[in-house]
């Protein structure tokens, strides 16, 4: 069954396409999808993200319990402090990555506030859930009840500021903040660079949705779809969940696992393998980077790369890239091969050279 957005009417008034994403509909573009693009590159452009799965995690046991099966410190996140974290199986297969946040919820208890794929929160839950023995946590799958937009571009805080009408702190990234929008529309605002861009996820109740919305809009934030998402988050190199890994991914072959991953906590589930990896073998046996198209044809998604007939990787995002001026691809390369200029061949073990190793990030910030 499809739900709408709690933005849809709003979006649907401004002339947005819709695309479904794990069962909700959002919008794919409002018309001019390189207009929303560049809003994002040089302004600020305002994206829907509500299919965002949303859990939310309490009692007095559950920052321990958190920390006792991710791969990230948990146990001692600040109150308005967040991270990135992994959930693995024992081989260190990457079963879900979430970020986490310490927040305070509107009955005045903390809690700590878990943000995952779409439709993939009912999973993770029921992971959570195998854990759970005697511990004094509780587990709900919020999802829908909240709305979240993402607000990226390098005027991104200067729009933010001009909808609130006030000043907004420097924050790294996963930092958090209540602030709110004319008389009663609280959200929870929250640093994210997942587009190469400056960025915020702001999250309210539905009801709140189109208001702070139009309150954004209103202070200079294009509306944008997930097309020009889409290009944005492959240019920035940013892995994406059932597409650019899944549960049979070592979680250390993922881009930028090593920020998600603690060395000095205890024993979680996977650490045995991570650490294998990083003490025994110094490195690991594929790396996630981007990689350029020599031809004007965009690569196809799964197409497997080779050396001399070798296979030695695979294709796993592609879109044309309005930066780079060529088709882009992410993918996986064995670790001989991902020295920056490196050609490669897909498909066809004896083809032409098809694409050139860029590293990573593709497009530097």
């Amino acid at each position: 069954m499809t739900m709408a957005s709690p933005l849809e009417p709003i979006c649907t008034k401004a002339g947005a396409a819709f695309a479904e994403v794990a069962g909700i509909r959002l919008p794919s573009h409002f018309g001019d999808v390189l207009r929303e693009y560049r809003a994002a590159i040089s302004g600020a452009a305002l994206f829907d993200e509500s299919a965002t799965a949303k859990l939310e995690v309490r009692g007095p046991d559950a920052p321990q319990f958190l920390h006792n099966i991710s791969t990230n410190e948990i146990k001692s996140l600040p109150l308005g402090g967040g991270c990135e974290t992994y959930f693995c199986d024992a081989r260190g297969k990457a079963l879900f990555v979430a970020a986490v946040y310490h927040v305070r919820l509107a009955d005045g208890n903390n809690a700590l506030w878990l943000e995952t794929a779409p439709g993939q929160g009912q999973a993770l839950l029921q992971h959570l859930d195998r854990f759970l023995i005697a511990e004094a946590v509780e587990l709900a799958d919020v999802t829908h009840q909240f709305a979240q937009m993402h607000l990226a571009g390098p005027q991104a805080k200067t729009v933010l500021e001009a909808a609130l009408g006030t000043t907004v702190p420097e924050l790294e990234e996963f930092m958090h903040m209540e602030r709110t929008f004319g008389a009663t529309a609280t959200a929870n605002i929250r640093r994210r660079n997942r587009l190469g861009v400056p960025g915020y996820d702001i999250v309210c109740l539905n009801a709140r949705a189109e208001g702070i919305w139009r309150m954004l809009t209103a202070a200079g934030a294009l509306p944008a779809g997930r097309e020009a998402m889409e290009i944005l988050r492959i240019e920035a190199g940013t892995p994406l969940p059932g597409v650019d890994f899944d549960q049979n991914r070592f979680v250390m072959e993922i881009a930028r696992a090593e920020r998600a991953v603690s060395y000095a906590k205890g024993c979680f589930p996977g650490q045995e393998p991570i650490v294998m990896a990083r003490d025994r073998a110094g490195r690991i046996n594929r790396s996630f980077l981007g990689l350029k198209g020599l031809s004007d044809q965009v690569p196809t998604v799964g197409a497997r790369l080779f050396v001399q007939g070798q296979e030695v990787g695979q294709i796993t995002s592609a879109t044309r890239s309005p930066r780079l001026g060529a088709p882009l691809a992410l993918g996986y390369v064995h670790w001989k091969y991902v020295q920056p200029g490196t050609k490669l061949q897909i498909a066809e073990p004896d083809g032409p050279e098809s694409v050139e190793v860029l590293g990573y990030p593709p497009i530097p910030n």
